[in-house]
């Protein structure tokens, strides 16, 4: 195999930022969008320059000439499309947050790895030039023993309660759309906490509406963290060490620009921009991926999406929330 051949499930707002970006990526390709909708995806298609448009997930898990999948359907529905997805040998790119709940997650990953087929979750953050130079940094003990991480990301979101940021059955709320970022941040500078404590507010519809993530580790090390669907905030996170810490600018999910504060020097601040949209970053890394044969990414390796998760759940049980996952099978 000397290119990836790509399709789409779910041709959403972000689905189409994502395809924009394969123009970056000369040794993979868009052919095949789907939809349970044939006008969406054709209308998808079209806009986007793709060839093949399906009017349901199952037709686009058969179709032989797609090598790998971008899902970016609803929350609760990843798991359907992605069990499906594996079984068909398909490499998997899932949207963050990965599932709605930790069990669905391990179903995934045990079953990704069982089949040996590539499955990634498309944390973006990971992948941009930026936070590749500030694990560089940490890894080279440029701010020392690294103790802590501080940040939040937080929107004013529409208040309409039929808005989907409400609606529990596609998984609204704050927990799978903003406090996925900080904890996945906070996770790969710090590892797996041991101790999760939240406290926040719900909706009346059942969903979190904001919330505060205190993240502990045996050995003392913290991660304070806020979100909030009703606050916009400048969207930074700081990591803190023994010899200094390093400012990630806003927007830290996708940061062109941090600042690394070093005791007895003067800040130095480093810019690594983003390519195209900033998506080509994880596509990059899902095709070499694929190309290569591998079956993980060492970036974002399923153990860690899995962690996070585990992190995502101990939050909503302790909000008072109860997730609504979608089922196993593939229905459309």
């Amino acid at each position: 195999m000397t290119s990836v051949r790509w399709g789409v499930v779910g041709p959403g707002r972000i689905a189409a930022k994502v395809v924009r970006d394969f123009v970056h990526m000369p040794d993979a390709e868009v052919v095949a969008v789907a939809s349970r909708s044939p006008e969406r995806a054709r209308a998808f298609a079209d806009a986007n320059g793709i060839v093949r448009a399906h009017g349901s997930y199952r037709a686009i898990l058969d179709d032989p000439d797609v090598d790998a999948l971008y899902i970016a359907t609803p929350h609760p529905q990843h798991r359907a499309v992605a069990l499906a997805a594996i079984k068909a040998g398909k490499a998997l790119l899932v949207e963050k947050s990965f599932t709605i709940t930790p069990a669905a997650t391990v179903e995934i990953a045990t079953a990704a790895r069982d089949a040996g087929v590539f499955v990634m979750e498309a944390m973006w953050t990971r992948f941009q030039p930026a936070v590749v130079r500030l694990r560089e940094l940490l890894a080279d003990g440029a701010i020392g023993e690294v103790r802590g991480v501080q940040g939040e990301l937080g929107v004013n979101a529409p208040t309409d309660p039929l808005d989907r940021f409400y609606n529990p059955a596609i998984g609204g709320g704050a927990l799978f759309d903003l406090t996925v970022y900080p904890v996945s941040f906070a996770q790969m500078v710090l590892g797996t906490p041991d101790t999760v404590v939240a406290h926040g507010v719900l909706a009346p519809s059942g969903v979190d509406v904001e919330e505060a993530v205190l993240l502990g580790w045996a050995d003392g090390r913290t991660a304070s963290l806020f979100t909030s669907l009703r606050c916009a905030t400048p969207g930074q996170m700081r990591v803190f060490g023994t010899g200094g810490w390093v400012d990630v600018l806003p927007r830290f999910h996708h940061p062109d620009t941090i600042v690394l504060h070093r005791v007895g020097h003067e800040p130095e601040e480093i810019t690594r921009p983003h390519t195209g949209g900033g998506y080509v970053h994880e596509l990059r890394e899902v095709t070499d991926g694929v190309l290569a044969g591998r079956t993980e990414s060492a970036v974002m390796p399923l153990a860690d999406t899995v962690a996070v998760q585990d992190v995502l759940g101990a939050v909503a049980d302790q909000l008072g929330m109860r997730p609504q996952e979608g089922p196993a099978e593939l229905d459309g």
